[in-house]
């Protein structure tokens, strides 16, 4: 193709006009979102003046790759688009409407970051992802909680006005005589743009800073979006620091099993071993009740002076209370994978959201090995994060809102029903499964409440605090509904035998400056039992993994294992840790200190935050050693589950799934 002549190449950059308008748009509202962003109330960062060019600068350069991508159909269509097309007048209307549109979008889409920044302290990432899979819920949540339609028709108004003014000029351009062979030679580079951003552009790159904030501002949201889509699952081998894989699997044993451990198969590569206690097996019924966003700052009886949790704080004084327990992350999945798996967060997606996630090793494994009836009971749609199938199909019985009549709920929003008729669900189910088996076949049931959950809302008339009005009143309510559940559990036959477990998903706001905002990951953990615990105070550190070992040491059984957890109860307190994470970042709690693992194989010891008020480190062991550590259960944890070595092994052929979802 011969080159173009000067003045014919001035001429086809005109067809692209429109084209380097949106994105000097694209840049602009990114660049005032950026400034919102840094606003934020809730955004804390310290940075001079020299980290703001770097944020900004860096920013800028994504905003550039974002609109390569974004405006690669505009491009493609200016390039195609015949000039007696381009000429025809009701196509130039239709077109300024569509560029109208996309201006408007733009606009929505940094409303829609402000929004998720005010959820979750971060830019798009691979939650947005997952949560457009969930439109009922998410779409409906977002409209309960904030005046969205007002938001959208005000936005309307600047939308209008730039392309009201526009109009005249991108007409112009648009219409102006381009030979196709002069759109081809102009297009091409433009083209380049986003093939060169997409093999040589990766979000690491606007990793300016070791503060989280910093480096999601200079960011771009558009780009985070859709980077997250490609890139949702995270290959632990090939981003985080390894070691050999002999080494990082001895190293889990010994953490895991101790120096005398069974192991079972081990020439098969997994963490098979045997459990033994002495004790003679207790078949008592177990009710473990999750509470959404439960962080321990809410309670009374870790320090909080606002009577929100007046039953929670009593019942405590009445059970086996732990003190230093830490949610594994940041999400209800995550929090059901601990309880349900025992097993580290592997980076990237729960496994309850992960391909050949059936027949695991689960807790509700254990307890219908036991010949017990298994139930995982939740106040919403359960096919919400992928939870029916996940439990339906590893041994669970899921009973979810579609159980409940219209007129056996008080208040249901758009993340399910009010907890209080979760539990009158609950009890139910309790009834039935005493009913069809009685002593001779307990029950074990997981009960998931959704009320303390933005909107906030809840039955009128329970509380001081009117529903919708914040978190805090969502708090009270679900202790209210709690204290309530328990009033109701003791008039049944099954209550003397049967031991409650109380916890929490994971803490409410988990962000901060840090990379894990550790204080936000405490969550509280009672074990109450009336005949069969005795009331006392835990102080040891430990993690929502622990609490399955522990609550099957608490009834004395032996059994099979593939769990990383242990029981608190029982192993020695050198051996307390606790694994915390977000989708990206590892941590792991030990000795005092604080292991980082991140992507690009970065890793960091930093101490333990004083006000977690955890014992003085035990001993001086080095940090390579704490780094090996956390190194082996996150590298073995992805290695067993992607080698499928956490399937159940069951004793013989006759021991079927008998819960699973048809």
């Amino acid at each position: 193709m011969t080159p173009l002549s000067p003045d014919t190449a001035r001429s086809a950059q005109r067809r692209f006009i429109p084209l380097y308008v949106y994105v000097c748009i694209l840049v602009l509202i990114s660049t005032a979102t950026r400034i919102v962003l840094l606003w934020h109330a809730d955004t804390v960062v310290e940075v001079s003046a020299f980290d703001l060019l770097r944020i900004f600068g860096t920013g800028l350069f994504f905003d550039l790759v974002a609109a390569s991508y974004f405006c690669l159909p505009y491009m493609l269509y200016l390039t195609l688009l015949p000039q007696r097309v381009a000429r025809w007048k009701p196509h130039v209307w239709l077109f300024l409407a569509g560029y109208l549109a996309f201006i408007y979008l733009l606009m929505v889409v940094a409303v829609a970051e402000w929004v998720f920044w005010d959820e979750f302290a971060a830019r798009f990432n691979f939650i947005a992802v997952d949560y457009l899979i969930y439109t009922h819920e998410v779409l409906g949540n977002i409209w309960q909680s904030y005046p969205v339609g007002q938001w959208l028709a005000l936005l309307a108004i600047p939308a209008l006005l730039i392309g009201f003014l526009l109009r005249r000029f991108l007409a112009g351009a648009l219409t102006h005589p381009t030979p196709f062979r002069a759109r081809l030679w102009a297009a091409a580079p433009l083209l380049l743009v986003p093939l060169l951003a997409f093999y040589f552009v990766t979000t690491e790159m606007r990793c300016i800073s070791p503060h989280d904030v910093a480096n999601d501002l200079a960011g771009n949201g558009i780009y985070e979006f859709f980077a997250a889509n490609y890139n949702n699952e995270l290959s632990y081998g090939r981003f985080y620091a390894v070691l050999p894989h002999d080494q990082a699997m001895q190293t889990t044993r010994g953490l895991i099993g101790g120096p005398d451990a069974r192991w079972i198969d081990e020439q098969k590569g997994g963490l098979y071993h045997q459990v033994e206690d002495p004790a003679p097996d207790r078949r008592l019924n177990v009710v473990l009740v999750s509470i959404e966003s439960l962080g321990a700052e809410f309670l009374g009886s870790f320090g909080n002076k606002q009577d929100l949790t007046p039953y929670l704080d009593a019942l405590a004084d009445e059970s086996l209370s732990f003190t230093q327990l830490y949610a594994t992350g940041n999400r209800t999945v995550r929090g059901m994978e601990a309880l349900a798996l025992s097993i580290p967060p592997t980076p990237g997606q729960s496994i309850i959201k992960r391909p050949n996630n059936e027949g695991l090793f689960s807790l509700g494994y254990v307890f219908e090995d036991h010949d017990y009836d298994s139930v995982y009971v939740y106040g919403g749609y359960g096919y919400f994060d992928n939870l029916n199938y996940f439990f339906s199909n590893n041994d669970y019985r899921v009973v979810d809102r579609m159980a409940l009549a219209k007129d056996e709920i008080h208040y249901e929003n758009i993340w399910g029903v009010a907890d209080e008729d979760l539990f009158t669900l609950s009890l139910r189910e309790m009834d039935r499964s005493y009913k069809e088996g009685g002593a001779t076949r307990p029950f074990f049931m997981h009960i998931m409440t959704a009320s303390n959950h933005r909107p906030y809302t809840y039955p009128e008339g329970r509380i001081d605090i009117p529903s919708g009005t914040n978190r805090t009143g969502a708090v009270k309510y679900t202790d209210f509904a709690v204290g309530d559940f328990m009033k109701r559990a003791k008039e049944h036959p099954w209550f003397a035998d049967t031991v409650f477990v109380i916890t929490a998903d994971h803490g409410a706001s988990a962000r901060g400056t840090t990379q894990i905002p550790i204080l936000k990951y405490r969550v509280p953990l009672f074990f109450y039992a009336p005949a069969h615990v005795k009331p006392g105070r835990v102080d040891r550190l430990m993690s929502q993994i622990d609490i399955a070992p522990t609550l099957l040491g608490l009834l004395g059984w032996s059994y099979a294992s593939k769990f990383y957890g242990h029981d608190v109860l029982k192993v020695p307190k050198s051996a307390d840790r606790a694994l915390v994470a977000n989708y990206q970042t590892l941590g792991y709690m030990k000795d005092g200190r604080l292991v980082i693992l991140q992507p690009q194989r970065k890793v960091s010891v930093t101490p333990l935050p004083p006000e977690l008020g955890l014992p003085p480190a035990i001993g001086q062991p080095s940090d390579k050693a704490l780094v090996d550590e956390a190194i082996s259960l996150y590298q073995s944890a992805s290695y067993v589950f992607g080698k499928g070595l956490l399937k159940g092994v069951y004793k013989d052929e006759t021991h079927t799934r008998r819960h699973r979802a048809p």
